[in-house]
């Protein structure tokens, strides 16, 4: 009798509805005794160790979203200096995009692109982040290079350190 067990990848599954989603962040930095110190964020427990970001609101420039997400969970007001990438990637999650809606979520596949600007500080204090983060904190170069838990935004943060000097 032949083996009547489906291979997974041969079901036919239905297609996922895609959205665009945009988000903006900031590599915030100041010089401090002869360094270059920049805040990173820890998100989640035990958490994981990345760049401040967010998504960017209606009617807002990434620019803008950048700043307000370094404020927010960063804990610091920033000046942009320059644009740095633009990262792009996929994932799949629930469609929150009407929150409060009654009607259940949607699972879709998201093409999302995150825009990162070169900020530099001006004021504040990284204890002061938001609820969305566990610990926001000023790090060298070399030690937020070691504790970023994305491969992409380590190559943010190494464009910024070219632009840096």
């Amino acid at each position: 009798m032949p083996d009547r067990k489906r291979d997974a990848s041969s079901i036919a599954r239905p297609k996922l509805p895609v959205r665009t989603q945009r988000s903006a962040g900031g590599v915030a930095f100041r010089r401090e005794g002869g360094r270059t110190e920049v805040v990173i964020v820890r998100i989640g427990t035990p958490g994981r160790w990345q760049l401040p970001k967010g998504i960017v609101d209606a009617g807002e420039s990434p620019e803008v979203a950048a700043i307000r997400e370094t404020r927010e969970e960063g804990g610091v007001d920033a000046e942009l200096v320059a644009p740095l990438e633009t990262i792009e990637y996929w994932y799949v999650g629930d469609d929150a995009s009407s929150p409060g809606s009654t009607q259940a979520r949607e699972r879709v596949r998201f093409h999302k692109f995150v825009h990162f600007f070169l900020l530099e500080y001006r004021s504040g204090d990284p204890a002061d982040h938001d609820w969305e983060v566990a610990e926001a904190r000023w790090a060298s170069l070399d030690e937020a290079l070691a504790l970023l838990a994305f491969r992409s935004e380590r190559q943010v943060l190494e464009r910024a350190r070219e632009l840096l000097g």
